[in-house]
Parts: C-alpha cells; sequence; structure tokens
C-alpha cells in the first residue's frame, strides 16, 4: 500500500465521517444549528487530525479566500442564519479544498458499485475521468 494510515490518520478519517454525517443529517432536519456546528467541529477536527497540524494551518494560512468563506459561513451558522451559513461553508470547503478534487474522483471511481455507476455514459460523469 502507497498511503499507510496509522491511529491518528484513522481516527481523523472517522471525524470526517460523522462530520459528513452530522452536517447532512442537519440539512435532512431543517438545518438545526447544533447538528450543523457539531458537524463543522468534527470535520475540522477530523481534517486536522488526517493532515496533521502544521499542514492544516498551511493549508488554511495559504487560501485566504477558502479560509474566510468556510469560517464566515461557520459564524453564520451559530448566529441563527444556517441556510446562508452553510451555502457560504460549501463555497469555502469547495476553494479549500479544491486541490483534493483529483484524488477524491479516482477514489470515487475505484468503489466497487459506486463506481460502476458513476462510469454510466447516460450519467455524463465518465467524462470527468481523466
Amino acid at each position: 500500500m502507497a498511503y499507510e494510515l496509522d491511529e491518528q490518520k484513522k481516527v481523523g478519517l472517522g471525524l470526517i465521517g460523522f462530520g459528513i454525517f452530522f452536517t447532512f443529517l442537519a440539512i435532512i432536519l431543517f438545518f438545526d444549528r447544533g447538528l450543523l456546528a457539531l458537524g463543522n467541529i468534527l470535520l475540522l477536527a477530523g481534517v486536522a487530525l488526517l493532515l496533521g497540524w502544521r499542514s492544516t494551518l498551511q493549508l488554511f494560512k495559504v487560501n485566504y479566500k477558502g479560509t474566510i468563506s468556510f469560517m464566515l459561513g461557520l459564524f453564520l451558522i451559530f448566529v441563527r442564519w444556517p441556510v446562508v451559513g452553510i451555502i457560504v461553508e460549501i463555497y469555502g470547503c469547495i476553494v479549500l479544498f479544491g486541490g483534493f478534487w483529483p484524488s477524491i474522483k479516482v477514489f470515487l471511481f475505484q468503489i466497487p458499485v459506486f463506481g460502476w455507476i458513476l462510469q454510466y455514459p447516460a450519467l455524463l460523469l465518465d467524462r470527468f475521468r481523466s
């Protein structure tokens, strides 16, 4: 395996998964503010554990536009504007983690059932495959 996962990275992946799950659950439950905040905190802690503290700080320092958007969205969630906050946060995540999209795309195409579904020409997603 080219990339070894130690225990810290496994916990980071778990926290990211729970953060995404709680954020999705909050959206399903009409933008529940508490679940959105919990999902964001778990997501940030998971990224910090997965990448390491220095790499995470460097990621947030280099990309000011994404950092400001993500933190502004987090602030809007805390001041009871969850719909606007989640929209601003999604934009911030896309800008912040835009460099990871090729890796995520390759990973998604390699998932056994999900990857086969994404490769159908009717979905027009196979043209994004490089």
